[in-house]
């Protein structure tokens, strides 16, 4: 970030209008920008379907518009058909229903068909005064938010919806740069948008890659050879139950938030375990040292394979250095009999999807999974020489590790991205210039 945007940013925190800027009721702005409420600059949609057919679409918060029909499973417009109003390429639809990630419901553009119906309970309008790409990337980034929380009589009505009227939502106001400045900020950030998109694209095609493997590197049922295989292994693979490949234990089974603290001995839950990973956040949970002395034989040594036994049940990782000595939390704990099977391989096996709808098959609860010990005593394990084992955990672990680098590359473009909103949509950042 150059050093005028930076100081330029500090002057606004402290509550200073650097030069060539001004204050709005939407904040500190260019000068040469203005602002407008949505009804000064965007016409109310009013057309509806009446006897014409039209494919129905809902909004799904975080993905846009989708046909109602496949979110829901079946066709819900029913009588109020007639009523629903008729989008064209281009027009814009906001969502008043409340969602955990967008609290002040979501407003999306249709881009990717001619034309649409979607509830009239939806305010849909067309933007007639101004760049509507620009707008779109406004709405994306939740410009309204703070005003629309403002408007919102808290509370959720009847049919799901928020407290909000037309008037007060068309009440809103958006800055107003220049056209050719609209424009700019478009592209530059539509531009983000395609390198984000072909990032996930490529971090797909890896999960596809690995989904793949490991569907084909294992035996089928009543088989002994898998249909992939590294060269120079021909021999043919034993089943064995898992109880023969090591000692077996399940963790703390009771809730014990007494003795949690924020450092002494690691607690792993299942909500930490993930494919083959761990992952603790930024509050990890630790337990005191009297509880952790009063389980000890619980404690993990390195190589120990953790599997989730309420939830994501069958999920495994692999116990390292970093969480040698934890303690688990109603998980199922695998210490393997190094000369039969590697920890690594397991942890391969027992994250496939093999295992893991065997895990659902033969799980019970109300409510939510659960894998008893005794249900997993049952687990069969396709099992190959030590050097296979070992070559097939290397290879999935190469692809985790790819799969990782570009997750990481990815929230790196959305980080960016959301810098990049926050410069450019209020002028903070003079694209005209710098």
């Amino acid at each position: 970030m150059k050093p005028e945007i930076k100081t330029r940013l500090a002057q606004i925190r402290t509550g200073k209008i650097p030069e060539g800027y001004k204050s709005t009721p939407i904040g500190i702005l260019k000068s040469d920008w203005s602002y407008a409420k949505l009804n000064e600059i965007a016409v109310i949609l009013t057309e509806t379907a009446g006897k014409k057919q039209y494919e129905t679409l809902s909004i799904s918060a975080g993905m846009g518009f989708v046909n109602q029909a496949k979110k829901f499973g079946k066709e819900l417009s029913g009588k109020q058909y007639e009523k629903y109003i008729v989008l064209h390429k281009g027009d814009f639809s906001y969502n008043k229903g409340n969602s955990k990630a967008y609290p002040q419901g979501c407003i999306y553009r249709l881009n990717d068909r001619a034309e649409a119906a979607v509830p009239n309970v939806f305010e849909s309008f067309r933007i007639a005064n101004g760049y509507p790409e620009y707008y779109e990337q406004l709405f994306i980034a939740g410009f309204l938010n703070s005003q629309l929380y403002r408007f919102i009589n808290h509370g959720i009505r009847d049919d799901g919806l928020l407290n909000l009227t037309e008037k007060d939502f068309y009440s809103c106001i958006v800055p107003v740069p220049p056209l050719e400045e609209q424009q700019r900020i478009a592209s530059i950030l539509s531009a983000q948008d395609k390198v984000i998109e072909l990032c996930e694209r490529k971090l797909e095609q890896l999960k596809r890659m690995k989904k793949y493997y490991l569907q084909n590197m294992f035996p089928k049922d009543g088989e002994e050879y898998p249909k992939i295989r590294f060269k120079g292994f021909t021999d043919a693979w034993e089943q064995r139950k898992v109880t023969e490949l090591g000692e077996i234990y399940i963790g703390l089974v009771t809730t014990m938030t007494s003795h949690y603290t924020d450092y002494g001995t690691l607690l792993i839950r299942n909500s930490d375990i993930k494919d083959g990973r761990f992952e603790f956040g930024d509050n990890p949970v630790y337990l005191d040292d009297v509880f952790a002395k009063q389980n000890a034989s619980r404690k993990h040594i390195v190589g120990d394979v953790i599997t989730v036994h309420t939830g994501d049940i069958g999920t495994s990782s692999v116990i390292t250095e970093k969480e040698a000595g934890s303690i688990g939390f109603a998980t199922i704990v695998t210490r393997p009999n190094k000369e039969k099977i590697t920890s690594e391989y397991l942890c391969v096996y027992l994250n496939t999807d093999t295992h893991k709808n065997f895990a659902m098959n033969i799980s019970t609860g109300d409510g939510r999974n659960n894998y008893n010990l005794k249900d997993y005593y049952e687990c069969v394990v396709p099992v190959p020489s030590i050097a296979e084992q070992k070559k097939i955990s290397g290879f999935i672990e190469e692809l985790n590790n790819l799969i990782t680098l570009h997750q990481r590359k990815c929230e790196e473009e959305k980080k960016k991205k959301k810098a990049l909103q926050q410069l450019l949509l209020t002028g903070i950042s003079r694209i005209n210039y710098e």
